[in-house]
């Protein structure tokens, strides 16, 4: 019998508590508007409500912003053990994601957090708002639009189960070392990412070649053709065609296609996109603010070839971008870009190399990709086995 299970057999025999958080709550109320223009490098340390998307996992010791709090009116405070939540967002399925503070300075919550004290493991109301269930109780009632919206009284609603402190302690040490293990997993994933593009670069560094009688430079404009699409009269969540448009990841999916396979997209246009190269490997939707690029005559120079020469120099892309306003790529800019012609032997031999780096390090299917994902499954698995109990008196 595991520890765990010796545990709940001596504290839970007729089974686990479940309570809303209004009820576990010594405190819960929201933050005060921190702007991008307030956040400095050095200061009081404070969260804003997109780091809790994009920075911060179950739980964070160290603040990534600072802020100088004489300039934020009506200060609202975090400590430690303190769990977070991020009542704006932009879509149903994550809205209210919550991590834990478990540092010991004292810190700032910025607009549109609600913060939430209380006497329980803060770990352990970490993972237990992060189940799947707990998710579903966040997204429950909400509509969806541009932006998603929930609220202190939302928030007080949901009903999580609350086991005996050393029951919850227990099953934090479980869950840490489950999501140490992604860590490190996740951390090889990053050095092989940096070697594989350490090493890209170095097979694909022809720039002292310039003149050289073996290797012919041509413009991107004479050795490719160029188009944009458009918009697909609807944009799903899951469908059979990607939908490839601004920004470095797909835009939605349809049920057509407008392009064919073994074709390079870059942004034309759109915050964060400007320099981003991507490989559709399967037929796409292109979208108005993308451009798609293919090779005019693929005896001569290979799509894939091409396609991790732009990678590696995707530097040259973002020195044709338009500054000020809303970042773009004028067509005829990006034509310039010098592409070398080397033997198709030669382009072929490096796409081979960089083919099987790519997969170790981007594919989903394989290498550590897969891994990570397969653990990250494992674990989402057994963290809502394990946050599942038999209730107390239903």
């Amino acid at each position: 019998m595991s520890q765990l299970e010796l545990l709940l057999h001596e504290l839970c025999l007729d089974g686990v508590e479940y309570k809303s958080l209004r009820e576990i709550a010594t405190d819960i109320f929201r933050g005060a508007g921190i702007t991008r223009d307030q956040v400095t490098e050095t200061g009081t340390p404070c969260v804003r409500y997109g780091e809790i998307y994009t920075t911060y996992g179950v739980w964070f010791d160290e603040c990534i912003s600072h802020t100088d709090e004489t300039q934020i009116k009506n200060k609202k405070y975090f400590e430690y053990g303190d769990i977070l939540f991020a009542i704006t967002g932009e879509n149903v399925e994550e809205i209210a994601k919550s991590c834990a503070y478990i540092g010991h300075e004292k810190c700032l919550a910025g607009g549109d957090i609600v913060v939430l004290k209380h006497n329980q493991n803060p770990k352990y109301l970490s993972y237990a708002l992060s189940t799947t269930e707990a998710q579903t109780q966040k997204s429950r009632g909400k509509v969806k639009s541009k932006v998603v919206h929930s609220s202190v009284p939302a928030i007080s609603e949901i009903i999580i189960p609350i086991p005996p402190l050393p029951v919850q302690e227990e099953i934090v040490r479980i869950l840490d070392n489950f999501a140490e293990l992604t860590a490190e997993l996740t951390a090889e994933l990053t050095a092989r990412r940096k070697q594989y593009e350490y090493y890209r670069d170095e097979l694909l560094d022809f720039d002292g070649l310039e003149g050289a009688t073996d290797c012919e430079w041509r413009t991107l404009g004479e050795i490719a053709d160029i188009k944009t699409g458009k918009k697909p009269e609807v944009v799903l969540k899951e469908g059979v065609f990607e939908y490839i448009n601004a920004g470095t990841s797909n835009s939605g999916y349809v049920n057509t296609f407008s392009f064919p396979g073994d074709t390079i997209t870059t942004p034309s246009r759109g915050q964060g996109g400007i320099g981003f190269v991507g490989y559709q490997k399967n037929p796409f939707w292109l979208g108005p603010l993308c451009y798609g690029i293919k090779v005019k005559d693929p005896d001569i120079i290979c799509n894939k070839f091409l396609y991790y020469f732009l990678c590696s120099n995707s530097k040259k892309i973002m020195q044709k971008k338009n500054k000020g306003g809303t970042p773009s790529l004028n067509l005829v800019d990006l034509q310039t870009i010098q592409i070398p012609l080397l033997s198709f032997t030669v382009q072929q031999y490096i796409v081979n190399i960089l083919d099987r780096f790519d997969a170790l390090c981007n594919d989903l299917t394989s290498g550590l990709p897969a891994e990570i994902e397969a653990r990250q499954k494992q674990y989402e698995y057994y963290r809502d086995k394990l946050l599942t109990f038999k209730e107390l008196n239903p």
